[in-house]
Order: C-alpha cells, then structure tokens, then sequence
C-alpha cells in the first residue's frame, strides 16, 4: 500500500484553543442578593445578575436547573453569573444613579490545558475581593512586567494572581484596543472623559485550577480553586492538578453617558478604585451535558451558534427572562436605580471595612493611578492570548481592520468587546507614547504564532508556512524532507525565540 500525505507542519502544535462566548444579554435581576456569599439573607451590596431564572438567595445548582429560562442565549446554560452594579455619584446633588450596562454580559468559557473536566454539578467561586481597596503587586502606574518574570519576581502567589485577575478597558472604537487585564483599577472620571468614549468595560478572570474530588466549595468560596500561574494560562499548582474551563467575564458600562457632569463613579460595594471588584459564579448546566460540551464545541470562532449542541435563541428571548420567585419581603420596593441619596444597603462611598482581601489593613487613600493607554499585542491564535494582548482579536497587524460598528450597543458585534480593531486613526490628542514593554509589531509575516508555556517560562513560537511530505509504506512511515529546489516542495524553516526542529524546542 502506498500513500501520500501533504500537511502543514504549524498542524503538529495546534491543540486545545478553542472557546466558546456565551452572550448573556438580560438581566433576570438587579438586586442585593448573593447566594454564594448571603445565603439566605440580604446582601450588602447591589449586584447585577445573569443567567437561570431560578436565581434567589437560596440558590444551588438544582434550583438554577429548575429554572423556566435563562438570559443568556443557550437554553441549556441555566448558570448564575453575577458582579457589583455600578453607580455614577453626582457632586452638584450628591445623589446615585445606575451607570447602563451595553449589551449585558460576556462569560467567556475559555478551553486552555488538557484533559479540561466540566464544573461538577454544585460547583461555585468568586473571583477578586470585596474588600481590597490597594494593589500590592508592583505599581499600578506602570504595565505588568513580562509574564515570563513573574516566577523570578516571585510575583505567582494565588494573591497577587488574583489582583491580576481583575481589569479596566478602557473602548475607544476609533483606536487599536487596549490589552485584556493591561489596566487594574478603575480609571477616575477625568480620564474617562477624555479617554474612553465607548464605555469602561470590567473585565474579571477566574482561576481553573481545581483540587478535585468533592471540593465544590470552601469556606471563603476561593481556596478550593487556584490561579495558573500567568493568571490565563500557565500551569497549575500541584494540590490543584485538575484543569476546568477558564471563565472570563465581560461587562461593559456606559460611563460616556455621564460626559461633562461632575462627580464620581462608585461600585455598589462603594469601591471607587475598582480594587474591590469580583464576580460570582454557579454552576447550572447538566454536568454531563457541559462536558460533552468542552469535547465537542471547539471551533475556534467561538460564537455559541457554531456548536452543535447548543440551543442558541434569540436576544430578545433571553431579555424577556426575570426570576421566577419573588424577591425577599426586605427588598421588595427597593429603589437601586436612583437617583437616591445613598447607595442601596446605605454603603458610603469610599467606605471598606479596613480589610484588603488578604488579611491585612489597608491603607489610606493613595493617588489615582495614571495609568496611560498603549495598543494590546495582537496574537496571531486568537483563542490563545495572554494578559495584555487583546483579547480574541481575529485580525492580524498587516490585515485591514473592520469598520466601526454604528453603535456601542449592538449587542454581538465583536468590535463592542474590543474583540476586532476598529481602524486606527490618529486621535485629536495624541496619546503619550506607549511605554517601552510595549512589543514591537511584527513585520514579518507568519503563517501563526504559538505561546508555550513551561513553568514559569513563556516562550513565542513564529512559524513560516511549510510542507511536510510523508511517504507510509505497510506500517512503516518516513519523513522525507524534499531538497532544495525540488519541484512542487518548499524549504521548511521555523522562526522563534527558541531553536526548533520537527517541534522541538531546544534551549
């Protein structure tokens, strides 16, 4: 038997960098309850809540299932997803008003790793700290430092990975997106004004590493879970080998609304520096089902109508949802819209309760950081990026961008998540250059790019396209390279930071 095969060696290294987008565009509450944190009880705090309509302050998994609808747009998908509301205090009346959220929410289930095992039913985490008011990690003034220094720097303790964890776009549709997670407090309104004319949006990782077994939860809902150690991706810690899909959230807030009007913008926790963000999550989807799902809904576009599981409605179907039980006797009535004098709970902006998140006092008040805009690094798989590339861009720097969409709220359109770059135009203030960390664009052109992570190690793999000709005989096969000059063939060469043959890399 004889037979001939034609492939593209780039082919030996693609895997698992596949996702899926999940558009949750309703809300089936805006309202103090947290089932994970409150159970059973009013909580401090106004969040905004997505998903199953079985959502209450006594929530689980079996009563999400039991949901009649959900908000999102995969009937099959009865989680809860939910995050502090956010507020715009006006200084000529002193009072609060809800900021609008654009097009809902974003869960993000992102398949980085191997052997990713669905979230067991009854599963729950938070991500970030309700009580953090500072950033311990470096200087927020400044970008992160290279993810391949975090482990010399002793910088990958689950504490400074989880402030890393939370970030602050700032959407310009008339610029190149900034990175995800680049910007780790929230811009004061100054900035935003002159800076960010398409909105904020909040952008909150969770970790994906799991201890296993029936380590659903803990008593402060994070220790049975842990960050990889570059926060996206990375590798696990030992106590936490088993790999669960990466949940990124997505809110965008319309602060442009807000233009010209002074006053301040404040978190319904009364976080005004965006430290105290966080985001909750609870499992609600067939177990099995979700698994299947990991298996099966990779295909790279990420859109949820491309899976062919997924029962995908409309967005006016997943708008009309609401929680079925009422709310609790305490809230009923309750004005968390505004404007009212005080924000729901009579939290204080401003306020905390004197913890940062990690058992230590915080500090008083430091400057607003300052923070400039600078270009995320495009990556070339755009269901691969790492902190402070932009996320899931699908265009390539030499590729014309698309045009920018007609508005902020069509919800879907990618360019509203800063997923694809509007086209770059000179801005009327030119931004201050970007700072000197910032990668250079490439100019060569590449077939694709790979980041490998080893340890703590991250290394960038450029490959030129190729062919590699194999040549089976019975059960024996021989990789033949073809000379040079050959007809028909191509000169195979691989371009990165590392030496590389047949993938291999060699240090």
């Amino acid at each position: 038997m004889h037979k001939s095969v034609v492939a593209l060696s780039a082919g030996l290294i693609t895997g698992a960098n596949a996702f899926w987008r999940m558009e949750c565009p309703g809300r089936v509450g805006l309202a103090r309850m947290d089932p994970i944190v409150n159970p059973g009880e009013v909580s401090t705090h106004v969040h905004a809540i997505h998903g199953s309509s079985g959502f209450s302050e006594n929530a689980d998994t079996s009563s999400l299932l039991a949901g009649d609808c959900t908000s999102c747009r995969v009937t099959q998908d009865k989680s809860s997803y939910w995050h502090p509301a956010l507020y715009f205090q006006n200084a000529d009346t002193g009072k609060y008003e809800i900021v609008q959220q654009v097009g809902g929410m974003l869960a993000y289930y992102l398949l980085y790793g191997d052997n990713i095992t669905a979230f067991p039913s009854g599963f729950r985490m938070l991500s970030g700290s309700n009580d953090r008011r500072n950033y311990t990690v470096g200087d927020p003034n400044q970008p992160d430092r290279p993810k391949s220094l975090w482990g010399s720097m002793k910088q990958t303790t689950q504490d400074d990975l989880a402030q890393r964890a939370i970030g602050f776009n700032c959407l310009n549709y008339d610029k190149t997106p900034e990175g995800t997670l680049y910007r780790h407090y929230m811009p004061d309104k100054a900035y935003l004004d002159a800076n960010c004319k398409d909105g904020l949006r909040f952008e909150t990782m969770f970790p994906s590493c799991w201890k296993g077994g029936n380590a659903k939860d803990s008593p402060n809902h994070k220790d049975h879970v842990a960050f990889p150690d570059l926060v996206m991706t990375g590798t696990c810690p030992e106590d936490y080998p088993v790999r669960l899909p990466s949940l990124l959230y997505e809110v965008i807030w319309d602060t442009a609304a807000f233009q010209g009007k002074n006053g301040q913008f404040v978190l319904a926790n009364g976080d005004t520096t965006g430290y105290g963000y966080h985001g909750d999550f609870m499992m609600g989807w067939d177990e099995a089902f979700l698994q299947k799902a990991v298996n099966t809904c990779t295909n790279p576009s990420g859109k949820i109508e491309d899976c062919p599981l997924f029962n995908v409605v409309d967005q006016g179907k997943a708008t009309s949802c609401d929680m079925q039980l009422p709310l609790p006797q305490v809230l009923i009535g309750e004005n968390v819209k505004g404007p009212v004098a005080k924000l729901p709970g009579s939290v204080e902006a401003g306020g905390d309760s004197g913890d940062n998140g990690n058992g230590h006092a915080s500090s008083s008040a430091a400057p607003m950081p300052t923070l400039t805009y600078a270009p995320g690094e495009r990556p070339s798989n755009s269901a691969s990026p790492l902190p402070g590339q932009i996320f899931k861009d699908k265009s390539s720097p030499s590729a014309a961008a698309p045009t920018t969409p007609t508005s902020a709220a069509t919800y879907g359109a990618e360019a509203t998540y800063g997923v694809e770059a509007a086209p770059d135009v000179q801005p009327t203030t030119p931004p201050p250059p970007p700072p000197a960390t910032t990668p250079a664009p490439e100019t060569k052109s590449y077939y694709s790019t790979q980041y490998v992570t080893n340890g703590n190690v991250v290394s960038k793999i450029l490959w030129e396209e190729q062919f590699v000709y194999v040549t089976e005989y019975a059960d024996t096969t021989t990789t033949v390279e073809s000379p040079a000059g050959a007809a028909g063939g191509r000169r195979r060469r691989g371009a990165h930071l590392h030496g590389h043959r047949h993938g291999k890399l060699l240090h």
